[in-house]
């Protein structure tokens, strides 16, 4: 069974910083691509960021670039997503997912060959607020 256990969430002012993390257990987390993706409260999913199994590319949204970084760790079956310059509009739950993902739409996310994930995605998500 596929667990995906995602951690380190909080409260945070504009600016600051956090580090997210993504517990993986079920599957073959080294050979599996993996994403971020976030709910805002009342909107869809948006997809974040991105990477390949091996973790040597990455991808991101252009509203999170330079600011968010993607990585892994295969030998602890974990992935991570570091937040920085936290703005206001990152306030979401954050959702770790198997596979590399290009776009989501309400509640279904994309890879680039359009294979669909349906929410739920494994995993009960991190919430991240940032509010002064």
């Amino acid at each position: 069974e596929v667990q995906l256990v995602e951690s380190g969430g909080g409260l945070v002012q504009p600016g600051g910083s956090l580090r997210l993390s993504c517990s993986a257990s079920g599957f073959a987390f080294a050979s599996t691509a993996m994403s971020w993706v976030r709910q805002a409260p009342g909107k869809g999913l948006q997809w974040v960021s991105s990477i390949s199994s091996d973790g040597g590319s990455t991808y991101y949204a252009d509203s999170v670039k330079g600011r968010f970084v993607i990585s892994r760790d295969n030998a602890k079956n974990t992935l991570y997503l570091d937040l920085n310059s936290l703005k206001t509009e990152d306030t979401a739950m954050y959702y770790c997912v198997k596979d590399r993902l290009a776009w989501c739409r309400r509640t279904t996310c994309y890879t680039p060959q359009w294979v669909s994930w349906e929410y739920p995605f494994g995993g009960q998500g991190t919430q991240v607020t940032v509010s002064s």
